[in-house]
């Protein structure tokens, strides 16, 4: 089968891939037979990709619930990453909004490799004066960030948010994009990132180690919690009367029992008294991206990219990923 638009559709292509779950040693460079998409979907060739604390899971197979989805003994799928940016090569026959030479981004299975499908939903046209290292940094992240404070946070102009992880790749889009929305912005971060997270817009920022958020005589209309190192009763103290925290924290848990035990109790606390403890997964849309898009086009929001590697580096940005110091986001570039 040839697709229209490439004679290369049984070309080799190089592409992480992982065969067994476990550590960032399971991961392989190798050559794969050019992905081709589906009727609902484009083949990218892929420009730049970024690493989210998602992609380790998958690779890991934890929490271990998520292996009913991904394969109990071994995953379905061998590819990984899911951020992506690149140009359309070729379109599956459904697809009418986007074209061949079309600048993308969103996200997709397999984004760490030289081409990769994705789903015309999950996808929004890349605008001109933005990168594709800075689109290939927004999907997960930003979207996270979007969603939690407009959706669930309800954010206002005046209001007060706090950022709990306001150093990683979620929170550097949150103090941002909170800051876009008129918010007054109390970041929480280590002490080596409190410079950062001043000069991304924070009116205020905290060291964790220095200062117990939960005994703090500030009050805050909506909390971003990207961590998870607090219980919802520490945060409902430091909401106000009407406030709602926002919980988009990852997790250690291999089994997920504590953050299930959290998204169960969250609703059955917000019961007493007029404050919400409310979670969120966030949905990638073309709407929202192009959104995000816009607000990166225009200077309102910057992305903060720490680290690049390269394709067959995708291991080690893992390994730097998962040691908790990343600052921004890490991004898979081609070479």
């Amino acid at each position: 089968m040839v697709i229209p638009g490439t004679d290369t559709s049984f070309s080799a292509v190089q592409a992480i891939v992982y065969r067994t779950y476990g550590s960032p040693d399971v991961l392989r460079c190798e050559e794969i037979e050019q992905p081709i998409p589906a009727a609902d979907e484009v083949l990218i060739e892929v420009h730049a990709a970024s690493v989210n604390p998602f992609d380790w899971h998958f690779m890991r197979g934890e929490p271990y619930l998520f292996r009913l989805m991904i394969g109990l003994g071994k995953p379905k799928s061998p590819r990984l990453g899911a951020d992506v940016a690149g140009t359309v090569v070729a379109v599956g026959r459904d697809v009418t909004r986007l074209k061949t030479g079309d600048e993308v981004f969103g996200a997709c299975r397999g984004s760490f490799a030289e081409y990769a499908c994705a789903p015309v939903s999950r996808l929004a046209v890349k605008p001109e004066r933005v990168t594709f290292e800075q689109a290939a940094s927004v999907p997960i992240a930003a979207l996270t960030a979007l969603q939690g404070l407009r959706d669930k946070g309800h954010v206002r102009p005046g209001n007060d948010v706090l950022v709990n992880g306001a150093a990683g790749g979620v929170g550097t889009f949150a103090v941002q994009i909170a800051k876009s929305f008129g918010a007054r912005v109390t970041g929480v971060c280590s002490a080596r990132n409190l410079e950062l997270v001043r000069g991304i817009g924070a009116d205020d920022a905290i060291d964790y180690a220095r200062e117990d958020l939960a005994r703090r005589a500030e009050r805050y209309d909506v909390v971003l919690d990207l961590v998870g190192n607090h219980s919802l009763r520490a945060w409902r103290r430091v909401l106000k009367p009407s406030g709602t925290c926002v919980g988009a924290a990852g997790t250690t848990d291999p089994w997920m029992i504590g953050p299930l035990v959290g998204m169960m109790a969250a609703p059955v606390l917000s019961l007493f008294g007029s404050r919400k403890l409310v979670s969120l997964l966030a949905s990638i849309n073309p709407g929202d991206l192009a959104l995000v898009g816009e607000f990166v086009a225009s200077g309102k929001v910057t992305p903060v990219i720490d680290r690049r590697y390269a394709l067959r580096q995708v291991p080690e940005a893992i390994r730097y990923l998962e040691a908790g110091h990343a600052r921004g986001k890490v991004i898979i570039v081609r070479g």
